[in-house]
């Protein structure tokens, strides 16, 4: 008796766990499909700086002015929306559809280049988000120069990756985002006039 129980028992799991080992494709370990694998805005932009060869890379700053942090890509704190606006060009009405963002500055002068990786909150429609960036980042007024070039990248599980400046270091960029982040294409790549 205690033999066909035990039988039973081995069975009925076979049936609940089988199911779950076939056509299933390899992740890792928490990794969800269409998930990253980053845990934060700022791992991703920390990714793509990590691409940058030293003649490559430039003076940058990172973060918003409470925690600026000198030589590396910072946490920006998503709820100073006046700021994201100002320095980022994150309109304020996409500020609410924001969870986290990390930014990198260049130190001569934001317009040769600056950029920006947010996550978007579950519910945010990501082309909407998108299209209401470029508009407004187009129709922005420069002061102390004009950027050549916007650049918005699709950056997976959640996160856009946004930035603007001088055309070489643009295509530097967006090269060393594409080498960093596995899938990562580019969306938006217009001239600035």
């Amino acid at each position: 008796m205690i033999k066909r129980l035990t039988a039973l028992f081995l069975a009925a799991m076979m049936v609940i766990v089988l199911p779950g080992c076939g056509g299933k494709k390899d992740s890792a370990p928490g990794e969800e499909e269409g998930a990253s694998r980053y845990g934060e805005a700022l791992e991703v932009l920390q990714a793509v700086v990590d691409a940058y060869s030293q003649e490559e890379l430039f003076a940058i700053y990172g973060g918003n002015q409470e925690n600026a942090v000198m030589d590396a890509p910072g946490k920006f704190d998503v709820s100073k929306t006046q700021e994201l606006d100002n320095v980022l060009g994150l309109p304020g009405s996409q500020a609410a559809a924001v969870d986290d963002a990390a930014s990198m500055v260049h130190m001569m002068n934001a317009n040769t280049f600056t950029g920006a990786v947010y996550h978007l909150k579950e519910d945010t429609d990501q082309a909407a988000f998108v299209e209401e960036v470029k508009s407004h980042i187009l129709e922005r007024q420069w002061i102390c120069g004009q950027p050549d070039t916007l650049l918005v990248m699709d950056l997976g599980g959640g996160y856009v990756l946004t930035a603007f400046g001088e055309a070489g270091i643009m295509d530097i960029f967006k090269n060393n985002a594409l080498s960093a982040v596995e899938g990562g294409k580019t969306v938006v790549e217009v001239p600035i006039r």
